[in-house]
């Protein structure tokens, strides 16, 4: 389906902030930002795990959708999310993982995407081992768009989930296969962090991790 509004602007003129949607956004000084930007009822439960996810460590930013009904217009697709404070917060890390919410009713998987390698690579092992099915992400679902909000760091690449329905139904039903899921994703993340203060990345924009985006013609949803 396609985004009713093609940027924050756009939305910010026909939707009204506290009424129909509002932002929160925790910074830590940390070098990693985790976000939900279809937050709330735009994509459920997406919030809740990227809450929980940034816990006391990581910085902390979502746009959730509140309205009564209707709230899959508030959708503005990930390599078009320009929300200012997200921006704002993106710029501030030097890596950001988003978390969606993918339409799948019918089967548990998450994909993992996003323009840095070594984030995918261990956040698949990680959710692999804690027994999270996974599936190789759709075309327009990678999040390797140049533009995609989880690249807007300062390294240029981060990360990005996208759970299906099904799996997050699943959480609904099981709440310790949830916290599995986002012990997982923390290890990771602290991991990261860890090597990117030893490693002093961060302080100009590019870096190795940015050679890994892929061709950046078509335009993706996500």
């Amino acid at each position: 389906m396609a985004d009713t509004y093609r940027s924050f602007r756009e939305l910010a003129e026909e939707e009204r902030e506290g009424r129909d949607w509002v932002r929160d956004h925790e910074s830590r000084g940390s070098r990693i930002l985790v976000m939900a930007p279809h937050g709330g009822w735009i994509e459920p439960l997406t919030t809740e795990l990227a809450r929980a996810v940034a816990g006391g460590e990581f910085s902390f930013y979502s746009f959730r959708g509140i309205k009564e009904e209707g709230n899959a217009r508030l959708h503005i697709t990930s390599h078009r999310f320009d929300e200012p404070v997200a921006l704002e917060a993106a710029a501030a890390a030097d890596q950001v993982l988003a978390i969606h919410g993918e339409r799948t009713e019918g089967r548990a998987f998450v994909m993992v995407g996003g323009g840095c390698e070594r984030m995918r690579t261990a956040l698949s092992q990680a959710l692999a081992e804690a027994g999270i099915p996974l599936q190789a992400p759709r075309e327009g679902l990678d999040g390797r768009h140049r533009r995609n909000i989880c690249n807007q760091g300062r390294l240029g690449t981060g990360g990005q989930l996208e759970l299906s329905e099904g799996l997050r139904a699943w959480f609904r039903e099981d709440p310790a296969l949830q916290a599995s899921f986002v012990k997982a994703v923390r290890k990771v993340l602290l991991s990261l962090e860890e090597l990117l203060t030893r490693a002093g990345l961060g302080e100009g924009r590019g870096g190795e991790g940015e050679r890994d985006l892929g061709p950046q013609e078509r335009e993706p949803r996500r």
